[in-house]
């Protein structure tokens, strides 16, 4: 009888955010995977509250994993925030289960060199905000860079922004940061909004997750996520006319337990760090006009149904 191959060792790396909490949800609900910390960065709001968010979804399951608090700020830029799109607390919406417990002691810089160093070649990192944590631990550790297996970043766009014109939002809160994580040599997958927009809760797709509460046995995750979508699905609808939001994040980790539903392309990439109206872009050179050797894969396409189901299936387990 074959054995299951061991789970993959990853660390979350975000600014919880609606989309960022579902993404701890998912990858928790993944035997495939086994989380070794939450680490956790200004972005959507500040990180205080994005720490505490780190812990109230942790807390809303049960898991007992680690939490590290991070960077506050970006290596140069000016900090930006989200309120606008997550709300003050940055998981407004349903109501939610106060931590029981506090982050680590230990910087999440410092927690991820601990991590990489102590499996080398092991360690997937799934950035889902500002790259400031995975930056500085390049900086600090240079020797970390070729024992990282991969990362899995959700940021950046082919093409448009959502913040500016030119920029995503997480790529535009740190474009220095993103960019030493560009030419670091690590092997690097970028979700950027090209591919993440496929991705749209609409509320047939919200009903279904909100279904999972109402069954026998069902825990609550399957309404506080709803309620959560539901939220982040306002913004969306006035800014954009869209029936919901783009489920960003989770992205990444369905990456890892289903890659078959995302078509991606090997790209030479840097990020703009010119201060000037298009600092923050990724540019992706999409038809290898600079000859340049491509160092990420970059999201094309994504199966938004099977996405939908693969994640509806894993909350279930809840």
């Amino acid at each position: 009888m074959a054995l299951s191959p061991a789970p993959r060792p990853v660390i979350l790396d975000g600014d919880p955010g609606h989309d960022d909490a579902v993404n701890i949800l998912l990858a928790h609900a993944a035997p495939e995977l086994e989380v070794l910390g939450v680490s956790t960065t200004y972005g959507n709001v500040g990180l205080e509250r994005t720490t505490r968010n780190a812990l109230v979804t942790l807390e809303l399951i049960g898991a007992r994993t680690p939490v590290y608090a991070g960077a506050d700020r970006p290596l140069l830029a000016a900090r930006l925030s989200a309120e606008s799109v997550h709300g003050q607390t940055g998981l407004d919406g349903p109501l939610l289960p106060s931590p029981a417990r506090e982050a680590q002691e230990l910087h999440a810089a410092l927690f991820i060199i601990q991590e990489v160093r102590a499996r080398p070649h092991q360690v997937t990192l799934l950035p889902t905000g500002p790259l400031t944590n995975l930056a500085l631990a390049l900086r600090l550790a240079p020797d970390i860079a070729p024992l990282i297996k991969q990362i899995v970043w959700m940021g950046g766009s082919l093409d448009v922004g959502n913040w500016t014109p030119a920029a995503e939002f997480n790529a535009l809160c740190d474009p220095h940061a993103a960019q030493i994580v560009f030419s670091s040599g690590v092997p690097l997958v970028m979700f950027g909004l090209n591919a993440t927009h496929q991705a749209i809760a609409t509320p047939q797709r919200i009903a279904a997750i909100r279904a999972l509460s109402g069954r026998q046995g069902g825990s609550d995750v399957g309404e506080v996520v709803a309620g959560l979508l539901e939220f982040f699905a306002e913004h969306h609808r006035v800014r954009y006319g869209w029936d919901g939001g783009p489920l960003h994040d989770p992205l990444t980790c369905a990456y890892l337990l289903a890659p078959e539903l995302f078509v991606t392309q090997p790209m030479y990439a840097e990020v703009d760090t010119s201060g000037g109206p298009s600092s923050g872009r990724t540019n992706c050179d999409l038809w290898n006009l600079t000859g340049n050797v491509p160092n990420a894969e970059v999201a094309l396409q994504v199966d938004a149904d099977g996405f939908y189901e693969l994640l509806t299936e894993r909350l279930g387990r809840f």
